[in-house]
């Protein structure tokens, strides 16, 4: 698997795509030879050995989890307020930190330091949980890489209008409506990917992790220092203890559902629990284990990318208060300099134009292995052409750009990002961050059905199913309120 694909985790979690895959990385390290004496390699035969150390994996998970979910974290505490809003944020903080380090203890099946090593998170589940919940696992992932792809598609959208209409504004004035389509933009993005869709193993150009990790702190950057300007300017901090407030534009219930969409909004900002177990397979081998190691490099990472969170949310919120928009970059509470904002929203276009095939990938490979083992003799399935880059056959031109198109008129017909945020990080949250990586803590360390550290965590993982449920509902609600006024393809 490459390492290319933690730059796109974002809340994203680049990393949804590293449980999906399912390719041996004792062959890989088999194939990479890289010496010719033992020495060379781990115990499992991969040469050259692993040499992460914790400063790596903290990289690692920092780059992955920093991406286009840090947007909506103003809007999500100007939902909740001064009170509640940090607070949700440093809970979600300390649960997803816990879990992962139940995962941690997943790496290798058996002993902690000699045991067989899960490569990816679907082997950890394999291994441990094995049958149904294999499948449904699968299941949940390709889902969610499908979801993404639209919320990616939405997002690099609206930035792309944002340039158009940043620039409209500065012109004409911010009185002006300025107002266009992002339809056009959905289209314009849908032939770029369906382009880069038939560059064969796209993820694992090598350089693309560097990209998009100066991608995304850039535009997360600049939105912060944005937040930072516009409250000196303000002359104070805005908001309230208690968020948005109730009257003519919010009614009561909806200040209900968005408060529980804020809570779907932080979790997609903070998932990487599925990239977590790739990215342990980087660290060299004991001693000390890896989960030690994993464990130490999660507390770093965490604790950074929570104080980066609370400054770009907590900022944003105290610069605009309850008109704190969805997308901080893209709802234009700044105006100017114009400049600084078509710079960060041309950041974001770039990181997702490559996200978007990082995260599509494993669907890609999913089903033409599944064509391939089907129908071995089709040469409909099996002929290809090789041209530069590209890899061309009629069936992957036809699969991959179906799915392109697919994913670009669902975005068109529902261009609502804050919603799209946040039911993602709902819907995601309790299987992949807590559900999965509990049972198999479970099972790993053979944990007493009946004792108390068996009942904390399940309680744990109903209150977390109590929890996504709920920003579900809260996302789902907004967006039925939101269909009412909005017309599909249209402006």
């Amino acid at each position: 698997m490459a390492k290319g694909s933690y730059g796109y985790q974002g809340g994203e979690a680049a990393g949804r795509k590293a449980a999906a895959l399912e390719v041996s990385a004792v062959e890989a390290g088999m194939m990479n030879g890289g010496g010719e004496g033992d020495e060379w390699r781990d115990d499992d035969g991969r040469a050259p050995r692993r040499t992460g150390t914790v400063w790596t994996a903290s990289a690692h998970i920092i780059t992955a989890v920093i991406g286009s979910g840090v947007l909506s974290l103003a809007w999500a505490i100007a939902q909740l307020g001064w009170v509640a809003g940090p607070a949700v944020m440093l809970l979600f903080a300390f649960v997803i930190y816990y879990t992962s380090t139940l995962l941690a203890e997943c790496y290798r099946s058996g002993d902690a330091t000699t045991g067989k090593r899960n490569y990816t998170y679907m082997d950890a589940v394999r291994s441990n949980l094995g049958g149904t919940k294999v499948r449904l696992c699968g299941v949940i992932q390709y889902a969610n890489l499908f979801g993404v792809a639209i919320g990616y598609t939405i997002a690099a959208s609206i930035s792309m209008l944002a340039i158009k209409r940043a620039d409209c504004f500065h012109e004409k004035g911010h009185k002006n409506a300025c107002r266009s389509s992002s339809n056009p933009y959905m289209i314009l993005f849908g032939v770029v990917e369906i382009i880069f869709s038939q560059i064969k193993d796209f993820d694992q150009i090598w350089w693309l992790s560097i990209v998009a990790a100066i991608m995304s702190f850039t535009y997360s950057t600049i939105g912060l220092s944005l937040g930072v300007a516009q409250t000196v300017a303000n002359g104070g901090i805005q908001g309230s203890l208690t968020g948005i407030s109730v009257g003519v534009d919010v009614t009561s219930m909806q200040k209900v559902w968005r408060s529980l969409q804020a809570f779907g909004d932080i979790a997609f900002a903070y998932s990487y629990s599925i990239i977590l177990i790739e990215i342990q397979d980087t660290i060299k081998a004991p001693p000390p284990s890896e989960a030690k190691v994993m464990k130490k490099a999660t507390m770093v990472s965490v604790a950074t990318t929570t104080v980066f969170y609370m400054l770009c949310g907590c900022m944003g919120y105290a610069a605009f208060g309850d008109k704190s928009p969805d997308n901080l970059l893209t709802g234009f509470g700044f105006y100017e300099p114009f400049w600084l904002l078509d710079i960060a929203n041309a950041a974001i276009v770039i990181h997702l134009i490559g996200a978007y095939q990082v995260f599509c990938q494993p669907i890609f490979a999913f089903v033409e292995k599944w064509a391939a083992a089907t129908w071995p003799e089709s040469g409909f399935i099996s002929g290809e052409l090789r041209v530069g880059p590209f890899a061309l056959s009629v069936f992957r031109l036809t699969w991959r750009t179906a799915f392109v198109c697919l994913t670009t008129v669902v975005s068109m017909l529902l261009p609502f990002f804050g919603n799209v945020v946040g039911l993602l990080g709902a819907v995601s949250f309790w299987p992949l961050t807590v559900y999965f990586p509990v049972e198999m803590y479970i099972v790993q360390r053979g944990v007493r059905r009946g004792s108390a550290r068996w009942l904390c965590l399940k309680i744990l993982s109903a209150a977390c199913l109590v929890v996504s449920v709920a920003a579900a509902a809260g996302s789902i609600a907004d967006v039925i309120d939101a269909l009412k006024v909005y017309r599909p393809f249209s402006s």
